[in-house]
């Protein structure tokens, strides 16, 4: 396949693949504060749901990336639903047993899955045009993913939150033993309908993409061009400094990405605020994400390049954190929201400019860049950590680095093509 033509095809189910993500990666924001409470957690405990979901993709995303090279993109992709559909099962004995390490084998599996997935969608979205304009395209991905992740949590809410919990969650220390453990049992298996028609969506969805026209992509071919050969030509993945620079960048990005869109409803609870009114704000935040790469869609490359993109964006961040810290009660969780609008053209942007010219690398490249999101595993426990220290405010500071580093990225990071000697 060249990349002449960028056909519809393919981009609309790139985009049905797209939603399913984000579906999925977004429900974590209600999964954290309903499993801290059904299965009797702090906020550091709870925030292994984000671990254990994000570092399947640094355990799995080289192995991912050999699947893609020996099934191809599209039995590839197919595979990555089937073993979702087997996490999203393991939700069954979870919830039946309350048990919350069966809880993160479910995620650890889901996860997995979808790192088979994020191997292969972003870069042929990527190269699925021209280089120039891929920011446009994943930022219509974007749409797709974001617009499943306003709609996730609030599904899953509908199957999971009921009228009169948060005054039994606040009585639970009051109840007797048996009585408690009834009610934490009811709450633990209202999961347990949801996944199963998550499971069966999954596996039909990967046998229609396996009869689908989705064709093959030429990596090496759309991955490299004439005046980049010199730079393909290198021997290894990480002779790219602009490569190793974009991983750190997108660890940063996710990071900063999943603590906005995970903590955003435990942190309104820790304002006071019922969860019937707090289960909304991690929509709020896709929202915000949506608006953003609506305005990615239109400016870019027309009026703004990807790197200028990627310099409001930390700046947005950097501001948008700020005022989360420094003000307070919804005003505060608005800006936490708002980080989403921060947020949405980091990731469309970070992919062209760190996998361009890699050529021959550009597979093991995509890898290492899904590797990154790993990232939403590692600062999110951080964040749990300062907020039961300290307090959830006061956590957002880890959020500053992050924005700091892509700002870097945006200005200096993407144009180094050589390590100094």
């Amino acid at each position: 396949m060249t990349k002449q033509k960028t056909a519809l095809g393919p981009i609309f189910i790139i985009g049905i693949l797209f939603f399913i993500l984000g579906f999925i990666t977004w429900l974590n924001g209600l999964l954290i504060p309903y499993l801290k409470t059904a299965c009797e957690l702090t906020n550091f405990q709870a925030l292994f749901v984000a671990f254990a979901f994000y570092i399947s993709y640094t355990v799995m995303a080289l192995p991912s990336s050999w699947i893609i090279d020996k099934l191809g993109f599209k039995n590839g992709l197919s595979t990555g639903l089937w073993i979702m559909s087997v996490g999203a099962l393991v939700f069954i004995p979870a919830a039946y047993s309350r048990e919350f390490t069966i809880f993160l084998l479910g995620l650890f599996i889901l996860g997995t899955g979808m790192a088979v997935l994020q191997t292969a969608v972003n870069p042929y979205i990527t190269i699925l045009g021209p280089i120039e304009s891929a920011a446009k395209r994943i930022s219509i991905m974007g749409i797709a993913n974001k617009l499943a992740g306003a709609i996730a949590p609030l599904a899953l809410a509908y199957f999971v939150v009921h009228e009169g919990d948060d005054a039994a969650i606040k009585n639970l220390a009051n109840m007797l033993p048996a009585d408690k453990e009834i009610f934490l049992n009811d709450l633990a298996e209202r999961v347990i309908n949801p996944y199963i028609g998550m499971a069966v969506t999954l596996i039909l969805v990967g046998i229609g993409l396996k009869f689908s026209n989705l064709p093959e992509i030429d990596s090496e071919e759309n991955g490299n061009s004439a005046k980049d050969s010199k730079q393909a030509d290198k021997d290894s993945v990480f002779a790219y400094p602009y490569l190793v620079f974009g991983v750190i960048t997108l660890f940063m990005y996710v990071g900063a990405e999943v603590i906005a869109g995970d903590t955003i409803i435990r942190y309104g609870q820790s304002l006071n605020i019922p969860m019937e009114t707090a289960k909304n704000f991690t929509t709020y935040t896709m929202l915000g994400m949506l608006v953003g790469y609506v305005i990615g869609i239109a400016l870019i490359p027309r009026y703004i390049s990807q790197h200028k993109a990627l310099q409001v964006s930390a700046i947005l961040g950097l501001t948008f954190t700020l005022m989360a810290i420094f003000t307070s009660g919804f005003v505060s969780v608005f800006f936490i929201a708002l980080l989403g609008l921060a947020n949405a053209l980091v990731w469309p942007a970070v992919w062209p400019l760190a996998i361009h010219g890699l050529g021959k690398h550009l597979k093991t490249g995509s890898a290492l860049l899904v590797m990154a999101i790993s990232g939403g595993a590692v600062l999110p426990l951080v964040w749990g950590k300062l907020s039961d220290i300290f307090n959830s405010q006061t956590a957002y500071w880890v959020l500053i680095p992050s924005y700091l580093f892509i700002l870097f990225f945006a200005t200096y990071g993407y144009k180094i093509k050589e390590w100094k000697k």
